[in-house]
């Protein structure tokens, strides 16, 4: 405990915490350059901000976080919905001080309505065979993310398109003999969905002709016989030629987080690995998992076995804790990627996960290896996290009630370090929240919590071809 504590104290003296002040002048700086991963990076610091912003109860720095939010989300086509309805919900009379008479004038400047694109859709209709989207604008490559989902159980496999783009009217269904459906819905105010389903795989090609998107749907029969030059210019399917390493975080003489009626960690994460890998095998995803039983394996070793597997990606899975005095507030969940971080919490959450095997690398090994790190696999790893939190969001919600958005970060997590891939490591609940608790032993949401990870997973390969 001595040593953990001295550690614990060189890290905190060693990064120094950046002011208030200070992020948002480098958040607004990161929003100044044309670079996506700046954005990216500006939309982490917003991120933090806010959440500090409650932990605080500062209410003008939520209200500068939530519109930093607004505006670095809105550029990387994020849903941000939920920060604009609170940005809108606020009064910041006491920030604001103006005359009446002009009060008004100034709230539509500040109290952003909710994001909406500026594309529209005019049409939808079969032309020759493939099935035509018409805008009343030239479409971006950013605006469209395509991706896939196989449910397992009811033997469904789904074909996505998400587009930054509005409807004029309501939901429509199309037809297509040997489809069983094809639906177009405006999914969230800034986005329109269309959904082909099957009960079948499904061949699609589409690809971006000025304010057109031309998509041709055949099945796998069919598609053999069919001749056409008809070739993609966006984002392909997720290759599924990708191999992925699932660390269930403690096992065997470390327990982890012993939360709320002696739940431990060590057990509710192996059983959200098992489920992850059980779905992404199903998908067509290579995928070895760090330990397949109640094992006790070093943090070094763990990335040494997704070295060796030569994964594409490392997802490490981990449930949060807090002290019992302070265990009803804290709940949400949390994606990190491995950073020199400068966030007091992240070094807090970080020490707890390090603390279970402290002898693969001293202090200043660690500090050496940090200021290495790779700047590719950062980004790349941000980015994943971003689709991890999102999918779990995304899945979550639709069933549950209060499930709170922890956010993503950046730490310095030696379960990480030494990884050659993108690597992220994600904090499912806590396990010390009443609530959160007992959610996190039922397999019900067990399976919901890897679904929305393997959608995260996809969504991330989708994006990184």
């Amino acid at each position: 405990m001595l040593r953990l504590i001295l550690l614990f104290v060189l890290i905190t003296v060693s990064l120094h915490a950046l002011s208030d002040k200070d992020i948002i002048k480098r958040a607004e700086g990161f929003m100044k350059s044309s670079n996506k991963s700046n954005y990216f990076r500006a939309y982490n610091d917003y991120k933090n901000l806010y959440l500090r912003s409650i932990m605080l109860e500062d209410k003008n720095l939520k209200i500068s976080a939530l519109k930093g939010i607004v505006s670095s989300g809105t550029r990387l086509h994020i849903d941000i919905s939920q920060y604009s309805n609170e940005l809108s919900a606020l009064k910041p009379k006491s920030v604001y001080k103006k005359k009446p008479q002009v009060k008004k004038v100034i709230a539509k400047k500040i109290i952003p309505k909710k994001v909406k694109s500026s594309h529209r859709l005019e049409y939808i209709k079969f032309i020759n065979d493939e099935l035509v989207l018409q805008f009343d604008k030239v479409l971006s490559t950013k605006q469209i993310n395509y991706f896939t989902l196989y449910d397992p159980k009811n033997k469904q496999y789904r074909y996505v398109f998400d587009i930054h783009a509005s409807m004029l009217k309501g939901s429509q269904t199309i037809r297509k003999k040997g489809i069983k459906r094809i639906k177009l819905a405006q999914y969230k105010p800034s986005t329109l969905r269309l959904v082909i389903e099957d009960t079948k795989k499904v061949r699609v090609k589409f690809s971006k002709r000025g304010d057109r998107l031309a998509i041709r749907i055949n099945d796998a029969k069919a598609f053999k016989k069919a001749t056409t030059n008809f070739k993609s210019t966006l984002l392909s399917p997720p290759d599924r030629n990708r191999v992925i390493v699932i660390d269930a975080g403690h096992g065997g003489k470390d327990p982890g987080a012993v939360g709320y009626k002696k739940y431990r960690e060590k057990i509710v994460v192996f059983s959200v690995a098992k489920e992850l890998k059980k779905l992404l095998r199903s998908r067509g995803y290579t995928v070895y998992m760090t330990r397949d039983r109640d094992k006790f394996i070093k943090l070094s070793k763990r990335t040494q076995y997704a070295n060796k597997r030569n994964a594409d990606i490392f997802v490490s899975i981990h449930a949060n804790s807090v002290a019992k005095e302070n265990a009803h507030k804290a709940q949400g969940i949390e994606c990190y990627f491995l950073s020199k971080s400068k966030s007091s919490r992240a070094k807090k959450v970080a020490a707890k996960e390090n603390s279970a095997d402290l002898s693969d690398m001293n202090f200043y090994g660690k500090e050496s290896f940090l200021n290495t790190l790779n700047s590719h696999n950062i980004v790349a790893s941000n980015k994943l996290a971003i689709d991890l939190q999102r999918g779990m969001l995304g899945a979550l919600k639709k069933k549950y009630k209060h499930v709170k958005d922890g956010g993503v970060r950046e730490g310095p997590f030696w379960v990480l370090v030494g990884a050659q891939m993108p690597s992220v490591l994600v904090e499912i609940g806590f396990i010390s929240h009443p609530t959160e608790a007992k959610r996190l032993v039922q397999t019900s949401y067990q399976k919901t919590l890897a679904y929305g990870l393997a959608n995260g997973i996809e969504r991330y390969f989708s994006n990184s071809k």
